[in-house]
């Protein structure tokens, strides 16, 4: 029993009459708490056996499905000075429109017909390949007439030859008579010397026989020289053939010496119209950078490089633009420990900053303000923050992202794996276990990405 305070008015006043003794009225607190703690336990336990879907977290941001509608930075190709716009920020630009002007800055550009000039150049570069090609033709018509007129001297001088050759035969054969006739007068007169000495003869038979005798003799000496000038005639023949042979060999390599130094010069001619050719089309191709043109249609959004006559570098950035059809993707970028749970065709919830959610991530059925996404692209090399990257596209066949999404925007993402009962959760994350591991039944990465990527720009 409760001891009651000498002070106590219970005896006194009666107290149900007043609500204000019924809030201090005692009560048993220990039968509340085991009611409270009984019914926890069983909430708990009833808790403890529902689904729970294991899932990984990550953030990201939002990009470009494809890198041609990522935003990219157009630079100068050529030095030079801003000398007008033609856009300005924010402004819609479609493919081929002009953006800005540039100016040429530098001395050997500043001749306003040097591409006029230089076609000229070319003109008459190429007209004196046609002089040397005419001298070529020439010179192969001389080389020719000259191989004949050579081959014609030379059987000249040959059949010369040939009839010195005979002659000196002819002259030899008479000589050799005449040497024959000369021994017979001198036997002759010899006989009729030695009957005039004996008397037998008469000393006029004697003269006249002596007379035969340096007939004879006058005839073999005349003979011999013609021998002689015969035999000299044949070395003038055979001096001759080789004179005519080299005086026509020289001509011969005058005129190929003068054929194979044309083709050179035709050689270095041509060489010197393709440089310029190539000079003339890079002309050609250098005026047109003075217009920096949109590579796609976009918007302007920054220019790096500003004013009316600022000079720019070549390669420096003078203004970004942003495509205006993008098939949006996230980037996410999960930890090293985490990357074998992912395959490509992993679904993926989605949270993008400025839209409000009511995330619940074992149930992501009564989740609320997510979007759905599918892993498209996992990186094969490690990030400069340690983690690896993953690329997440729209799911075809959940609601469709949000309009106003930008590039760049901060996102959320949960990748759902198995799904186990939450004591098994529970005992996992106490003893720090991984999550199950689930392999999809497609885990082609290529095909599969471009399947699709394919179906999100559809």
């Amino acid at each position: 029993m409760l001891n009651i305070s000498p002070y106590s008015i219970k005896d006194k006043v009666n107290t149900t009459k007043y609500r204000s003794f019924a809030l201090f009225k005692e009560i048993r607190a220990d039968k509340v708490l085991k009611r409270l703690l009984i019914i926890f336990f069983l909430l708990f336990l009833g808790v403890s056996f529902l689904p729970w879907t294991q899932n990984i977290r990550g953030n990201g941001q939002v990009t470009a499905l494809s890198p041609s509608q990522r935003p990219q930075e157009l630079n100068s190709m050529i030095d030079g000075r801003i000398e007008e716009w033609y856009a300005q920020e924010g402004d819609l630009v479609e493919k081929g429109d002009t953006i800005l002007f540039i100016r040429e800055i530098k001395d050997e550009y500043f001749d306003p017909q040097l591409l006029e000039r230089t076609q000229e150049q070319i003109t008459a570069k190429r007209q004196s390949l046609g002089f040397y090609e005419e001298k070529i033709d020439a010179l192969g018509s001389q080389i020719k007439a000259i191989e004949e007129n050579r081959e014609l001297k030379l059987q000249q001088a040959k059949n010369y030859l040939r009839q010195a050759e005979l002659k000196i035969q002819a002259d030899s054969i008479d000589y050799e008579a005449a040497q024959i006739n000369l021994e017979i007068a001198e036997k002759q007169f010899g006989r009729q010397k030695e009957l005039y000495e004996e008397g037998l003869k008469s000393l006029t038979d004697l003269e006249m026989r002596n007379n035969k005798y340096q007939e004879a003799l006058a005839k073999k000496i005349s003979m011999e020289s013609k021998l002689l000038s015969s035999r000299n005639q044949y070395l003038n023949a055979k001096i001759e053939l080789n004179s005519i042979y080299n005086e026509y060999t020289n001509k011969l390599q005058k005129a190929r010496s003068d054929l194979f130094s044309t083709r050179s010069m035709l050689q270095d001619a041509q060489a010197e119209v393709v440089k310029m050719e190539n000079q003339l089309t890079n002309y050609q191709v250098r005026f047109g950078f003075y217009y920096v043109l949109a590579p796609q249609k976009g918007y302007i959004t920054r220019a790096v490089s500003t004013g009316i006559g600022e000079n720019i570098k070549a390669g420096e950035s003078l203004v970004s633009i942003m495509p205006a059809d993008i098939d949006y993707a996230v980037e996410m970028y999960i930890l090293p420990r985490d990357l074998p749970l992912f395959n490509v065709g992993n679904e993926v919830r989605l949270i993008f900053d400025g839209w409000p959610s009511i995330v619940f991530s074992g149930w992501p059925i009564i989740t609320y303000g997510t979007f759905g996404g599918e892993v498209v692209a996992i990186d094969r090399f490690i990030s400069d923050n340690g983690k690896y990257r993953i690329l997440i596209a729209q799911d075809p066949e959940e609601p469709e992202w949000p309009e106003a999404l930008r590039v760049g925007g901060g996102t959320s993402g949960l990748a759902l794996l198995d799904i186990v009962p939450v004591w098994y959760e529970i005992w996992r994350q106490i003893n720090g276990f991984p999550p199950n591991f689930y392999t999809p039944e497609n885990t082609g990465q290529s095909s599969e990405a471009n399947k699709l990527q394919g179906k999100a720009k559809k």
